[in-house]
């Protein structure tokens, strides 16, 4: 029996060239991890792959499938809200395509766990810029694109697209996750801002992003459009006092 305060919360869509790969890494770590899959409906079979590990695997591998792409941010709070009701005290987001490397998350969960902070950020761009194999381009535009969240927000975060995080179970229990409006980047926008507005505790760790090597990049040009001016209705939310915890 694998017993474990830790989920980690992978959403896939077509992985199947990286999801035995990246479960069997998370697995192979000192420290317990669970991991919950939210796949939404992926033809090439990643759940079929999921579901043959969970035989020998099945007291720590979790699958929930969805009909359709629903898109990423309804995925993690699909998985947020599974995580809460299963009782686990640290949840993780995390790609399924090794761009966040497995090794970094005791590191995310020593800054929790052991540090006391509430959120921690696996952040590309608080040492400097650690992106290894994008594009100039996509690393200007990503890079200059948290400054622009920064500047707008006020949030002190250098990395407010990352998403590789882990949250204390009070943070989710706190939030209202069902007012959570954004699906793609603005949504990890959205719940890091969530969380500093309702004066959570927020650590950047330090880590080095490595571009896909397998499968193919699920980013797009609305998804970005959707952090670009999705951040003025949160400013705006929170000058209005909207921004408030769950009931």
């Amino acid at each position: 029996m694998h017993k474990s305060d830790s989920v980690v919360i992978i959403p896939t869509y077509n992985e199947k060239e990286n999801i035995e790969n990246i479960i069997r890494a998370v697995f192979a770590l000192d420290k317990c991890f669970h991991i919950l899959i939210i796949d939404d409906g992926s033809p090439d079979g990643t759940a079929d792959i999921v579901k043959g590990l969970m035989e020998t695997e099945g007291d720590r591998l979790f699958l929930v499938q969805r009909k359709g792409k629903l898109g990423l941010g309804t995925a993690y709070i699909a998985g947020f809200k599974w995580a809460v009701e299963h009782g686990y005290d640290f949840v993780f987001e995390m790609d399924a395509d090794f761009s966040h490397a497995p090794a970094d998350l005791p590191r995310l969960y020593a800054a929790c766990a052991d540090e006391g902070y509430d959120v921690s950020i696996g952040s590309r761009y608080v040492s400097g810029v650690n992106v290894v194999n994008w594009p100039m381009g996509r690393v200007l535009m990503s890079y200059f694109a948290s400054k622009y969240v920064r500047f707008i927000t006020g949030v002190p975060i250098c990395d407010t697209t990352a998403g590789f995080k882990c949250y204390r179970r009070q943070v989710l229990e706190t939030i209202d996750l069902d007012a959570v409006r954004f699906k793609g980047y603005a949504f990890q926008i959205e719940m890091k801002f969530t969380a500093y507005k309702l004066g959570f505790r927020i650590k950047e760790v330090p880590v080095i992003f490595v571009n896909r090597e397998l499968g193919t990049s699920k980013m797009s040009g609305g998804i970005f459009s959707e952090a670009l001016f999705g951040v003025i209705r949160l400013r705006w939310a929170a000058l209005t006092g909207k921004i408030k915890p769950r009931r």
